[in-house]
């Protein structure tokens, strides 16, 4: 089985998240994917409570996407790659990230572990992704997806006017974030 790791801080989750999924799942590139916010690190401002943003990935919950509530205890990514692995033996791992990550992929903490795994990149902010890929030695891990199509989604502007922005919310998200008076 593919397994794909994504892992961010969803700050809201937004429809982006969800269209990264599905198009991954529709073009056969992964069986499943196991979604893990982050919690206060990363040099991340602004995040709400971790539950919170647990309770809004759990509205894509589904037999295909697994909401990790356990491994964001994990500051580097490697170290939860090594759990997966270790719970997942005889299957595949994708670790999920967007173009803009590559940049300075080098500089992750044990990239050599992370790279025993494969690495979907996905297309955004048009940057030059085989530039930075082609400086790994393991360039073959990596899987650039040239033909996704980005949407221009920021979790910032999302933030900011939760109401005017609220198009790019699931409704039930939407509801749950009115509801629980987030990022007011």
């Amino acid at each position: 089985m593919k397994i794909g790791v994504y892992v961010g801080s969803f700050n809201p989750v937004h429809i982006g998240h969800k269209y990264v999924m599905d198009y991954l799942f529709d073009n056969n590139y992964l069986d499943k994917i196991i979604v893990i916010p982050t919690k206060e690190y990363w040099n991340k401002t602004n995040l709400v409570d971790i539950k919170h943003r647990v309770n809004m990935l759990k509205f894509y919950e589904n037999e295909k996407i697994i909401i990790n509530d356990y491994l964001n205890d994990y500051e580097y990514t490697y170290e939860i790659l090594n759990v997966l692995k270790r719970e997942n033996p005889n299957n595949e791992l994708y670790l999920i990230i967007g173009a803009d990550n590559i940049e300075k992929f080098h500089l992750w903490k044990n990239v050599e572990e992370i790279l025993k795994h494969k690495v979907i990149i996905l297309n955004r902010d048009d940057i030059e992704i085989d530039k930075y890929v082609n400086k790994f030695k393991q360039k073959d891990n990596f899987i650039i997806l040239k033909n996704f199509e980005k949407i221009d989604i920021s979790s910032t502007e999302i933030r900011n006017n939760i109401d005017e922005k609220s198009k790019y919310l699931d409704y039930n998200i939407y509801k749950y974030i009115k509801s629980k008076n987030l990022y007011i």
